[in-house]
């Protein structure tokens, strides 16, 4: 089945620089995964750039008028929202606030918790993150913005969705939804990987052959809500 031409170019950059990789890896719940994302590994302007077009592809296709400002926590989401704000502006002609929290408060200058866009009441944020596994960033940083005003954040963006359900039977994306009433919009899911990498040569390699498709149908299987 044909997908858009971001989330295509999502995945080959993913797989080309080595932030998606496959083989044997531990996850945070001790799962043995057949493949691991890893965003700490993009590393020049042009990948960089690139990111944040495709997650603005996704938030113009889907959720362009519902918010105000991006929101990144840090740190990880720090260059997401800068770079996901102005691929909007650039491609799209939308002029979005970005703001991000700082890890410690600023004690000396003007001070203040958050860099960028100041929340003020009735502002919209749309949180970016990478992967959402256990949500720690959400809850961490959400009673930050709402102790900063009176704001609404009801949807996120990542890059990729595993699927993946915990111990509770659901996934992080659902209980963002039953916890905070935030619905998950990511730019690819694990499926979508598996599918469109399937048997494909990029640059001369294939990433997901038979074998290693094998493991990760048996993986969502067995540990995702498909």
């Amino acid at each position: 089945m044909p997908i858009s031409p971001y989330k295509a170019g999502l995945i080959e950059l993913m797989a080309k620089t080595g932030v998606l990789m496959f083989g044997d890896f531990t996850t945070k719940s001790g799962r043995q995964s057949p493949y691991f994302v890893n965003s700490g590994r993009y590393r020049t302007g042009r990948q960089a750039e690139a990111v944040g077009s495709y997650y603005a592809a996704l938030i113009h296709e889907k959720l362009e008028g519902k918010f105000d400002a991006l929101f990144g926590p840090a740190y990880k989401g720090i260059p997401l929202c800068t770079l996901t704000a102005a691929a909007l502006w650039r491609e799209y002609g939308v002029e979005t606030g970005y703001c991000f929290n700082r890890k410690e408060v600023k004690d000396h200058g003007e001070g203040g918790m958050f860099v960028g866009w100041e929340p003020e009441d009735g502002d919209r944020f749309l949180f970016t993150e990478d992967v959402i596994s256990a949500g720690t960033s959400v809850r961490e940083c959400l009673p930050l913005l709402k102790s900063a005003a009176k704001v609404a954040v009801t949807d996120m963006v990542v890059s990729v969705d595993r699927m993946e359900k915990g111990y509770n039977g659901l996934t992080a994306a659902e209980e963002m939804r039953r916890e905070f009433g935030i619905e998950v919009h990511s730019v690819v899911n694990a499926l979508e990987v598996m599918e469109y990498l399937h048997n494909r040569e990029i640059d001369g390699k294939v990433y997901i052959d038979d074998g290693v498709r094998r493991r990760m149908e048996s993986y969502i299987e067995k540990y995702c809500a498909v």
